[in-house]
């Protein structure tokens, strides 16, 4: 049972932070001014530290549950998480990330709008990852 309440809490907490991120954090990016290419680098130093690991350990038990479901008959919805992670995942890596680095040279009013739009990807996957978990976890 233990890998399954990591994993619950691990997408709990992942949940809460990017809709926290989407919704106050990026935003807020708007309104920094000088100097934005400072602030641009401390914010990816300081939420990887929080986010990596949190998204190591979801992964991680996430592919250990999908080997061993908690239960018969879960596999499936199982499979449904690392789905999900993989659309995260993606999304991270193909847009949020490149959007990241693009911001370290200087606060671009296009590349933030795209930030911000795209990163409803992850904010929707990680949400709709919630009840996966919970049922996991049961």
């Amino acid at each position: 049972m233990i890998p399954e309440y990591l994993h619950l809490a691990s997408t709990l907490l992942m949940a809460g932070l990017i809709l926290f991120v989407q919704v106050v954090h990026y935003p807020l990016m708007a309104h920094v001014g000088d100097p934005y290419t400072t602030y641009q680098r401390h914010h990816m130093r300081r939420t990887g530290l929080v986010v990596g690991p949190l998204m190591l350990v979801e992964l991680t038990t996430a592919v250990w549950l999908v080997v061993h479901p908690p239960a018969p008959g879960l596999t499936g919805l199982a499979w449904v998480g690392v789905g999900l992670l993989a659309v995260i995942w993606a999304s991270t890596g193909l847009l949020q990330a490149p959007a990241h680095a693009r911001l370290t040279e200087g606060f671009d009013a296009g590349v933030h709008r795209r930030l911000v739009r795209s990163n409803w990807i992850r904010t929707v996957a990680w949400l709709a990852r919630v009840p996966v978990a919970v049922a996991l976890a049961q």
